[in-house]
């Protein structure tokens, strides 16, 4: 049995892969990986697929020296968290923001036909249908009953070499090969349009070339900003008249919301024939008063979603339309829906990038995501919850600063914060802010974990290890050495959006983040101090000496402090 891995990213990219038993697959943001993911949640290495004889499974973590080591941010499947996991058809797979989809394919039987029976198989010869009362049907519902005497021939008592098509069935056929001429002129069209006035313009005039129509309107659903129908509350988009002495009508109608109503909330085309004897337009005086006989409403509707309806009317007193205009209009709304969306989807998209670039440069990644998905959560105000606070300076850098040039200044600054802002990233960290040479994290916001103390304490040890290296980097490049020190500490603080209307940002502010700042101006170059709370919640995962008690603005009993020991 093979599978595939369907990809989507963040950034709306979406691939497939396929893969077989006997082999392993890794994922991860390293280019390395065999799924390699652009987010920046996810670890460079982050899990692997494999397989056994219950099948293809998926394991959080890689495997190095015969040692498995897991995940900062974990992998979950349908929604819940999974170290190891088998997986079946359907299954979808989060790694940070994207989103895997695990699907099956089972090896056709041989022995097995690809039909029951052939064509050639099948009397010739039929019963004629039953007849169907249509008023037991619910209201709208076209229900078509085709026997296979439609299919092969009308005439059944002749063989299929002498059958001879009658003159309905030939006007039938040129009536259905014009819609399919006209719904394939349609297609072309559309593709090449991207603006929602200019696709129903391409509608309204296929439903006048296919059916009697006076005026055509179309309306759209409100939507929210990610795309989910609001309610059934519709505004027009377009209309349009056959003849332009119906125009002044036409900015006057007004259309049964019983009937828009019907057609949003069971997605069915609905044809009135005579409008002053239809029960469907109780209420709606307003539009017989126009002269209108007969209408057609059809939903825009796909597979996610219903867009809004296209309605079209005639104003002839002695003529209605017939089923077959249901049919085309009913086409082409489902064709001209499938556009809609596929609009929508790409101006959202387009939006969501723009928004996302210019967020990004001010904003955690995480805020930027909570903001594209719920935009009315961006208001001031916070909640408390625990959170690790990290802080980190460059000593001395202030005062070394003074004497250098600022563009060089600042090109050690980019280089610095570049590098440490990764390894913040790559632990499940928020980055907060910058303050001059410091730099401020959060761990635990804002979505809290029990390993949001032990992820600050890797990330202040990865970052004092990657400083030997930057250092290198650095002098190579004609800068200097930085020497950093660190404080991080674990407790209750209000997170949220500070500031005013105008401008706020999201940080966190408390006791805790003063603690960890003094913890910080305590300690030396290198030096990673942590208070006994981050100490008690991070576990002993790195050796740790207990220095004095530190005394500290604006707390009356000192702290206890423990220096990290990461060399």
């Amino acid at each position: 049995m093979s599978a595939t891995l369907t990809i989507t990213e963040p950034t709306g990219r979406v691939w497939e892969l396929s893969i077989v038993p006997g082999r392993v697959y890794t994922i991860g943001r390293a280019k390395e990986n065999d799924v390699v993911l652009n987010d920046r949640r996810v670890s460079r290495k982050h899990a692997f697929v494999d397989s056994d004889e219950a099948g293809f499974r998926i394991v959080d973590g890689f495997v190095e020296n015969g040692q498995l080591y897991r995940s900062v941010n974990h992998v979950f499947v349908n929604g819940s968290m999974n170290l190891e996991r088998h997986l079946a058809s359907g299954d979808a797979i989060t790694i940070g923001e994207s989103k895997l989809e695990f699907r099956a394919i089972q090896p056709i039987a041989a022995s097995e036909p690809d039909v029951p029976e052939t064509i050639a198989n099948l009397p010739l010869t039929f019963e004629k249908s039953k007849s169907i009362n249509f008023d037991d049907l619910p209201l709208g519902h076209t229900q078509v009953q085709m026997s296979v005497n439609e299919i092969i021939g009308r005439r059944s008592n002749m063989s299929l070499e002498t059958a001879v098509a009658t003159p309905e069935e030939i006007k039938d056929l040129r009536r259905k090969a014009k819609i399919l001429e006209l719904l394939f002129e349609m297609s072309k069209t559309l593709g090449t349009v991207f603006e929602l006035e200019e696709i129903f313009e391409k509608a309204t005039d296929l439903i006048f070339r296919g059916t009697p129509a006076d005026r055509v309107v179309a309306l759209l659903a409100e939507e929210a900003p990610d795309g989910k129908i609001l309610d059934d509350s519709l505004y027009q988009i377009g209309a349009k008249t056959r003849d332009e002495s119906f125009a002044k009508l036409t900015e006057k109608l007004t259309v049964s919301r019983t009937i828009t109503k019907r057609v949003m909330q069971y997605g069915v085309a609905i044809l009135s024939q005579d409008a002053k004897t239809d029960e469907q337009f109780r209420g709606a005086e307003s539009i017989v008063s126009q002269g209108v006989r007969s209408t057609i409403c059809a939903p825009l509707i796909t597979q996610s979603n219903v867009h809004g309806v296209l309605y079209a009317d005639r104003l002839d007193p002695f003529a209605a339309f017939s089923p077959d205009h249901l049919e085309l209009i009913s086409a082409v709304a489902a064709q001209t829906a499938v556009t809609v969306e596929t609009v929508k989807a790409h101006k959202r998209l387009a939006r969501e990038e723009v928004a996302r670039a210019n967020y990004s440069r001010f904003m955690p990644e995480y805020v930027v995501k909570q903001l594209l998905e719920n935009p009315d959560s961006f208001r001031l105000g916070g909640v408390n919850q625990t959170i690790t606070v990290l802080f980190a300076d460059i000593r001395g850098f202030t005062a070394f600063s003074e004497h250098q040039n600022p563009e060089k200044v600042v090109g050690l600054l980019n280089h610095y914060f570049s590098a440490m802002t990764e390894i913040i990233f790559d632990h499940g960290g928020t980055l907060d802010k910058y303050i001059g040479d410091e730099l401020m994290a959060l761990f635990g916001a804002p979505t809290a974990t029990p390993d949001d103390a032990a992820n600050a304490v890797k990330a202040a040890v990865a970052m004092q290890k990657r400083l030997i290296d930057l250092n290198k980097e650095l002098l190579a490049q004609g800068f200097w050495e930085v020497a950093v020190g660190m404080g991080l500490h674990t407790g209750e603080a209000t997170v949220g959006y500070i500031g005013s209307e105008r401008r706020s940002e999201y940080t966190a502010i408390g006791d805790t983040v003063n603690t960890a700042s003094r913890l910080q101006g305590n300690a030396a170059d290198g030096q990673i101090l942590i208070s006994e709370a981050t100490a008690r919640a991070a576990g002993n995962i790195f050796p740790m000496i207990r220095r004095e008690p530190l005394t500290v603005k604006n707390r009356l009993q000192p702290v206890e402090s423990f220096e990290v020991k990461w060399n």
